[in-house]
């Protein structure tokens, strides 16, 4: 502990770093300016919800970290073994806030029986990917911003606008718990979904065009572009494929990602 202790304390130092806007010159402005983009996004009215509830979303997203209920379920063999309620803020309907702290804290053990079960409280498929997006959103500039000692970013004002309820006429279940677009499925109306191709990774946010958009170009700036994805030797960052790749897969087994 102690170690570790003074491991932070040195890197804090190092980078004599408060907020993220201590970065300018230090780190990529394209990675920057991604989080700044990315908090006025979230703020906003999207396509199920809106912007009042979206950064209610967020700020649950954080709260999850220190819930009770979480941390027995996560250490118990099954989540479904531990019943009880949410340390919350109070904001969110019951059904949000579920999906929220099991997204945040347990994502391995998700299934489709619980997800099913916040269908039948309500809850819409387009609102859930909506929810998902947003918890991996808040979860990735939170561990950017800790990683360089960083306050978490303060969330900025509710936007203006309404939910557009927008779903794409092409989404259909196929092999997923909840519709997606296919790449033959994409209509005008969708907007630009997929480059050259559209992998199961891809296709996860798929149902809420805006959504997907808006992961992925938070996304690429903290891995390397799309463009870049099948080319071991890319150039796109300071290290190299081979060093990205190891960091990925350790942070990959550590989160329980199977993917």
């Amino acid at each position: 502990m102690e170690t570790a202790h003074a491991a932070d304390s040195a890197r804090q130092t190092l980078l004599n770093v408060v907020s993220l806007s201590d970065l300018r010159g230090h780190a990529r402005d394209e990675l920057l300016n991604a989080h700044d983009r990315a908090w006025q996004w979230l703020a906003g009215s999207g396509t199920w919800l809106d912007g009042a509830t979206r950064i209610a979303l967020a700020a649950e997203a954080r709260n999850a970290a220190g819930c009770s209920l979480c941390q027995a379920r996560k250490d118990a063999l099954s989540p479904l073994g531990v019943s009880g309620a949410h340390d919350t803020l109070g904001v969110l309907t019951s059904a949000e806030t579920d999906a929220v702290h099991r997204i945040a804290t347990d994502a391995g053990r998700l299934s489709e029986s619980w997800l099913n079960g916040l269908f039948d409280k309500g809850l819409n498929e387009g609102a859930y990917i909506e929810i998902a997006g947003i918890v991996a959103m808040t979860l990735m500039m939170d561990a950017f911003s800790r990683a360089v000692g960083a306050e978490p970013a303060v969330s900025p004002e509710q936007g203006e606008g309404r939910p557009t309820g927008y779903r794409p006429p092409g989404a259909r279940k196929t092999d997923a718990w909840v519709a997606v677009v296919r790449m033959e499925d994409v209509v005008e109306s969708d907007g630009a979904l997929y480059g050259g191709s559209a992998g199961g990774v891809h296709q996860a946010l798929s149902l809420v065009p805006d959504s997907k958009r808006a992961f992925w170009a938070l996304g690429e700036p903290h891995y390397i572009p799309m463009t870049e994805i099948r080319n071991v030797d890319t150039k796109a960052r300071a290290i190299s494929r081979a060093q990205i790749e190891i960091l990925a897969g350790r942070t990959s087994a550590l989160h329980q990602c199977v993917y």
